[in-house]
């Protein structure tokens, strides 16, 4: 099969171009792009299989194949050859189809006597729009400058086809997303808050209307004087006062910057370019690719990595556009809601702080670096709302619960109403709970609960002092290392560490050592997938077959806390050996600063993590030989009700206020009540006013929650008498229920204790 010559592309985009600019039919512009891509391929057969609604795939032109078949040949998406390509996106190049597994013979189309088969994705923004296919009756392999050629085709047709070109795009939307319903979409409240405003949808992305390039040695010039702006543009961010990028904002910034400076980005940007396009659409193209081929391996760290070039993307095609330095938040309303597929933190920062109220995204971790970000600016963010952006329009009403993880976009006045009074009611409550924040967490019969808040930024310190928290409980040092493109140096550890210190003023901190694997991994590092990575390689594990990384971070911990109490906490520990082991090295990193006359901690207490079920039958054991132990009672529970509690199908279906889970933390209460050191629990249960109840009346003295929920607990404190929680809450682990949360709330009710 003879090969496309060096200009061949190039030569078939312009009489793409030509047939796109003639004022014909749309079915007739269909038929003679087929047989221009067919005989410039020289291939017998050239078809166009296109999305509808019912997820169908349908032949809506052909060369080479029976005219009969068009719009009467369909199959699903997931449904033979045609259905691979859609379903992987990716090209599939086969010399013998028919012989393939998933092929699929359609009698109507006349396709029995070829052999060979390419077909390619028709993609624009992430979206499978149809898939394009060539067919010769001999069986050889296309060669790599056809399916680049193909693929150049079906990206100027994907164009098309999303600007309704061919046909009305709104045919290829299920009912259900048409654009004038409300709509409820439940999500993972990242951010808490409530938000009332209006859809400002994060479009920066230019449209591409020049596709195909007159010149494509000018084309690749702009595209580097372009990059050349971009990156201009994003040392300049790090460099601005207004701002004010510290802490984990400007290590994220920073670790964006690399992305921009990425020579590899910007060589496959050229060699799109050098195919026949334009500048902006081998930018198109390349991240097209990109981020499809993300979604399909589904890792969590490519897929940030992904969010921030296609951030990239998105102010490179609008350098190319001449609007590189127009401001995002221009014209912006007030109390704006971001709504959008994904978005870079950089990307949020240039909208300001002024304006914004809430954020939506389809897809954003807890741990990403947007929403890390807009922690920090203070936005309500409800993140894994699958389709937002398709149905969102610019201006509609849309209201964001960050605490309940929903989105009401168009809701009815009434909705509206009742959000803005819950809003209003969360600010009086915020109101009333600062006023307890001097105050100190005492039953009504006189005894005392610490308060601890949970951290992992040092942006969270602020909220110390606004809680009013007796200190940190759980500062989850992992984060330092997750949102950098390198393993912070051991300087920037001390200086990272001393100003949480330094921050917390005369209150205590609990670092926790790096609690890394599972879902939580280091971009710059490598890592073996596990069938089950919650119980696999991870925290302690890790840092035993690893010691270099816990001393590594030990030597900055010591150096950062000269003079100060130094608390370290140790995640899943499982047995006394591990821990032994582990304190063992700490021990060593101790011993080598004294040999070097380094500053020392006035004292170093450490402890560990109770959230393997082994560790909770050596309670006395464990604590003979540690200061203290936390309960960890996400993972706990986690493991012993053997619930996945990433996975929605069974995350919820066992309630942590159940006999087991209760009668499980008393054993551990009284067992560790016969021993020295202190016990406490931080997890969800803890920040939740109910479950807090019952673990106070489980014996539990210290707490540690998200800085928000100190307030809420703290009032319900101050509200009950212990004993009667106590005798009532050791009753109820007797029982056979399901959930007690029902009992626990009519008690509470019945005896006046504060639980909202």
């Amino acid at each position: 099969m003879p090969a496309l010559t060096a200009s061949g592309p190039r030569t078939l985009l312009r009489r793409l171009r030509e047939i796109m600019a003639e004022k014909i039919s749309a079915q007739h512009r269909l038929d003679k792009l087929v047989s221009l891509i067919a005989t410039n391929m020289v291939a017998e057969v050239c078809s166009i299989y296109l999305r509808r609604a019912g997820k169908y795939l349908e032949l809506f032109a052909t060369e080479g194949l029976n005219p009969a078949a068009v719009h009467n040949t369909r199959m699903k998406e997931s449904e033979g050859l045609v259905g691979l390509v859609a379903t992987m996106a990716e090209p599939v190049n086969l010399s013998d189809a028919p012989s393939d597994p998933h092929f699929s013979y359609r009698p109507e189309t006349g396709e029995d006597p070829y052999k060979s088969f390419l077909g390619v994705p028709v993609v624009r923004g992430g979206q499978v729009f149809g898939v394009l296919t060539v067919q010769n009756r001999a069986a050889v392999l296309y060669s790599e400058e056809e399916v680049e050629a193909l693929q150049t085709v079906a990206m100027v047709l994907a164009e098309v086809v999303a600007q309704g070109g061919l046909f009305n795009i709104a045919e290829l939307d299920e009912p259900e997303l048409r654009p004038d319903r409300p709509r409820t979409f439940k999500g993972e409240g990242l951010s808490e808050g409530v938000a009332v405003g209006r859809v400002v949808l994060h479009e920066p992305r230019v449209k591409v209307e020049r596709m195909i390039a007159d010149n494509p040695q000018e084309e690749l010039k702009r595209l580097d004087d372009a990059i050349a702006k971009l990156r201009e543009n994003v040392d300049g961010m790090l460099d601005s006062s207004e701002l004010d990028l510290t802490g984990e904002s400007r290590e994220v910034i920073e670790a964006y910057r690399l992305f921009a400076y990425d020579q590899g980005w910007r060589q496959r940007m050229r060699e799109a370019v050098r195919t026949g396009l334009t500048a902006e659409a081998g930018v198109e193209r390349v991240q097209d690719e990109m981020r499809l081929r993300v979604q399909r391996l589904g890792d969590p760290v490519l897929r940030e990595r992904a969010h921030d070039l296609d951030d990239l993307a998105r102010r490179l095609l609008r350098h190319l556009a001449g609007d590189g330095d127009k401001h995002p938040a221009e014209d912006m309303p007030d109390h704006a809601v971001l709504v959008a597929r994904a978005m870079g933190p950089a990307e949020l920062l240039d909208y300001g702080r002024d304006k914004l109220v809430g954020l939506v995204l389809e897809d954003a971790a807890a741990t990403s670096h947007v929403a890390i970000v807009a922690r920090s600016m203070g936005l309500a963010l409800v993140s894994t709302v699958d389709g937002v952006s398709d149905s969102a329009r610019a201006g509609d009403t849309v209201v964001v619960d960050g605490e309940a993880g929903e989105v009401h976009l168009r809701p009815p006045r009434s909705v509206v109403k009742t959000y803005v009074a819950k809003r209003e009611l969360r600010a009086h409550r915020v109101a009333a709970f600062a006023q307890l924040r001097e105050m100190p967490a005492v039953t009504r019969d006189g005894v005392h609960i610490k308060l601890m808040m949970n951290a992992g930024l040092l942006l969270d310190m602020a909220h110390l002092k606004e809680s009013g928290a007796d200190g940190v409980g759980l500062f989850r040092t992992e984060l330092q290392f997750m949102i950098g493109e390198t393993m912070p140096r051991l300087a920037d550890q001390v200086e990272f560490y001393r100003a949480v210190i330094e921050a917390a003023g005369d209150k205590p901190v609990v670092f926790r050592s790096l609690d890394l694997g599972g879902d939580k991994v280091l971009p710059y590092a490598r890592w073996e997938r596990e069938a089950n990575p919650a119980l696999g390689w991870r925290a302690i594990r890790i840092a035993l077959d690893r010691p270099a990384l816990l001393r590594y971070q030990v030597r900055a911990l010591l150096q950062a806390a000269q003079g100060r109490v130094l608390n370290i906490l140790l995640p899943m520990v499982t047995h006394v050996a591990e821990f032994n082991e582990a304190r063992a090295l700490i021990d060593r990193e101790t011993e080598r600063a004294r040999l070097l006359q380094l500053p020392q901690p006035k004292q170093i207490r450490v402890g560990a993590m109770l959230e393997v079920p082994a560790l909770a039958f050596m309670l006395p054991q464990i604590m003979r030989s540690a200061d203290f132990v936390s309960i960890g009672s996400n993972d706990l529970f986690q493991f012993v009700f053997a619930v996945d509690r990433t996975n929605p199908r069974v995350s919820r279906r066992y309630d942590a206020l159940n006999p087991p889970a209760l009668t499980l933390i008393r054993l551990i209460v009284k067992s560790a009540s016969e021993s020295p050191g202190d016990l406490s629990l931080c997890g969800e249960m803890a920040g939740k006013p109910l479950d807090a109840m019952a673990l106070i009346g489980l014996g539990l003295r210290t707490l540690s929650m998200q800085p928000a929920n100190i307030g809420p607990v703290k009032a319900m404190i101050q509200s009950l008498d212990l004993r009667e929680v106590s005798q009532f809450v050791d009753k109820l682990c007797d029982r056979t229920d399901g959930s007690l949360r029902t009992r626990l709330a009519a008690f509470a009710a019945e005896r006046g204790i504060v639980i909202k």
